[in-house]
């Protein structure tokens, strides 16, 4: 199978890194010192069970690249709708487009059947350019859940995590699914094929939910947050609001806000990718994260107060940081 990876950072090098490890035909899309670092020496990828490198192909042109089998977009969501033209060349007629990104995905609605069908929400897509160029057919859907950093140009640092559920929208098991399910464990992922997507989707962001924007509001860690008392009360209550969210869209999580915040605890002192990109004076992936579902909590009348409090200071926070700059 033919890969491009789009936004070859943290994530999008693991994955590239370990495809083109395992034979795979993959060109990565990065820009900056990361590339030119690529160009020159290799992408190094360093873990908790492995250290090597690897020599991609590597550009910051898209149109270089031409039509392949499949896309995996890892950008930050905010920078999607501004690059995405720049991705139609790399759409062949039965180009996959796998959607490895944080927070609610701009595709969540298309191929979800029921009343909401097609329903666009305005912090992820705010204009349609993102459906426009890509369409609902090309995409599987896809949860997150190992960290990893950009440690300097040219190499990645693997904290922890290996599991990237993989699913259609619609819920079917197709073939090319399959395919690229064993593609990816092939590589050396866990890579398991879930006929509900969006549910995994949720049981990660009701996590981010809370942790990321208290996260960068206080500089706390996960254990911080966790065993805080009062910030414990603050998070399991924002949980409890996008819980009420998922039942209003039929989804049911098994997944308590008690064994979600002791998760969050066990994990330790690390700190969210909000704060690291905060820290880093990068933008802040908050509207995929926490505006998206406060605009989808209005959609389905669920009130939110907790987590509007949350939004509202950390909005100000990106607005201080801006005038200060």
């Amino acid at each position: 199978m033919r890969f491009a990876i789009v936004g070859a950072g943290a994530i999008g090098g693991l994955l590239g890194a370990r495809l083109i490890r395992a034979g795979e035909h993959v060109t990565l899309i990065a820009r900056g010192a990361h590339l030119e670092a690529m160009r020159a020496g290799g992408l190094r990828l360093n873990g908790p069970r492995e250290d090597f490198t690897v020599h991609p192909r590597c550009t910051d042109d898209p149109a270089e690249i031409g039509p392949v089998d499949v896309v995996i977009i890892s950008l930050k969501a905010h920078q999607l709708s501004g690059f995405v033209e720049k991705i139609a060349p790399l759409l062949g007629p039965d180009t996959i487009v796998l959607s490895a990104m944080n927070g609610l995905p701009w595709w969540y609605f298309q191929r979800h059947g029921g009343p909401m069908e097609g329903t666009r929400l305005e912090t992820l897509d705010p204009d349609g350019a993102i459906s426009r160029v890509i369409a609902a057919e090309r995409i599987i859907g896809c949860e997150v859940l190992p960290s990893a950093v950009i440690e300097r140009p040219g190499v990645i640092r693997h904290i922890a995590g290996n599991t990237f559920p993989l699913g259609e929208p619609d819920g079917t098991i197709s073939e090319r699914l399959t395919r690229l399910s064993e593609t990816l464990i092939r590589a050396g992922f866990k890579a398991p094929v879930t006929a509900n997507i969006r549910h995994d989707i949720w049981v990660k962001l009701m996590g981010n939910l809370a942790f990321n924007p208290i996260s960068a509001l206080t500089r706390a860690t996960l254990e911080d947050m966790a065993t805080h008392s009062q910030v414990r009360d603050v998070v399991g209550a924002i949980m409890e609001e996008a819980l009420r969210v998922c039942e209003k869209l039929g989804l049911k999580i098994e997944v308590t806000p008690e064994r979600r915040i002791e998760g969050a605890r066990k994990v330790g002192a690390h700190k969210t990718s909000m704060l690291q990109d905060l820290e880093a004076g990068k933008p802040l992936e908050l509207e995929c994260i926490v505006g998206a579902v406060i605009e989808l909590g209005e959609k389905v009348g669920v009130n939110m107060p907790q987590t509007l409090a949350v939004y509202a200071m950390t909005k100000l926070l990106v607005q201080m940081r801006e005038q200060a700059a």
